[in-house]
């Protein structure tokens, strides 16, 4: 508890209760190193860590549950049970009022990215959620290579429409300038605008990794609290007040989940509708 910050952070194990353990393992269970690998003469050590085991728990819940769902509607099967219906709900209310309307024509071919990011994005919050896991979207490493996917699907889907020169000119507003101010002004709003897309991004990882890291280092403090008071009359009235205030935060890291995992694939779409349909 010396630190709550540990308890949010990506580790080499996974923590759960000691009495569930043998005593050697002091609540910790280790997972594998796969050994090192030389690149560009440093070696870097091949460790699984917790957060890598959560996103492939996160994948393959959307394996189990998609591929079943898509191979319903392909045939035409009605979707029957609240458990389907529920994300059937989810990906409609994505097509419908996230891509279709940020995109406009064509938007349906982007939809399968957009859902990827929506539903990978928030299973790794709400594994946050559940005790002696974590949130994978709390690591920076993550969140940046989600912002570097929609960054590469963004201008990978303007360049397909306009031509990889193209669409990076058409990225300067079209102003009636003089030759002579043209040739210094033209350059410097591009490297603006280039910059401007890439800080775009930036935000998407940032907001995303700040929103889920603060949230459960607040919980991870609140809760701190019934263990330093725990030799001392204060724990009475510590522990039933920690518990109400982290039960009521959890309540609201539910909404974040579902929040910022819309904010994300939302803002994607808007990035791609302005990339295929420059004005």
């Amino acid at each position: 508890m010396s630190n709550p910050a540990e308890h949010v952070q990506d580790a080499r194990y996974f923590e759960v209760p000691k009495f569930l353990l043998p005593e050697a393992m002091d609540g910790k269970i280790a997972l594998p190193n796969l050994g090192s690998i030389e690149v560009f003469g440093r070696q870097h050590e091949l460790q699984i860590t917790k957060f890598m085991v959560l996103e492939v728990v996160a994948a393959v819940l959307m394996l189990l549950i998609f591929v079943p769902l898509a191979r319903k509607v392909a045939t035409g099967e009605p979707v029957k049970g609240h458990f389907w219906n529920i994300f059937e709900a989810i990906v409609l209310f994505v097509r419908n009022e996230m891509v279709r309307p940020a995109i406009g024509h064509g938007a349906d071919r982007f939809l399968p990215i957009v859902l990827t990011l929506f539903f990978f994005i928030l299973f790794c919050n709400l594994l946050g959620l559940l005790p002696w896991c974590g949130s994978p979207t709390g690591a920076l490493g993550v969140t940046a290579v989600l912002a570097l996917i929609a960054f590469g699907t963004v201008s990978g889907a303007g360049m397909k429409r306009f031509g990889p020169v193209k669409f990076w000119i058409g990225l300067v507003p079209r102003m009636e300038l003089p030759l002579v101010l043209a040739i210094f002004l033209i350059p410097m709003i591009l490297g603006i605008e280039i910059m401007g897309l890439a800080i775009k991004h930036t935000i998407l990882a940032v907001r995303l990794l700040a929103n889920m890291f603060a949230g459960h280092l607040v919980l991870a403090v609140i809760l701190s609290f019934i263990v330093a008071s725990a030799q001392s009359l204060a724990w009475y009235g510590v522990m039933p007040i920690s518990v109400l205030g982290a039960t009521a935060l959890s309540l609201l890291e539910l909404f974040v989940a579902f929040l910022q995992a819309y904010v994300f694939a939302f803002l994607t779409a808007l990035f791609i509708g302005m990339a295929v349909h420059q004005h």
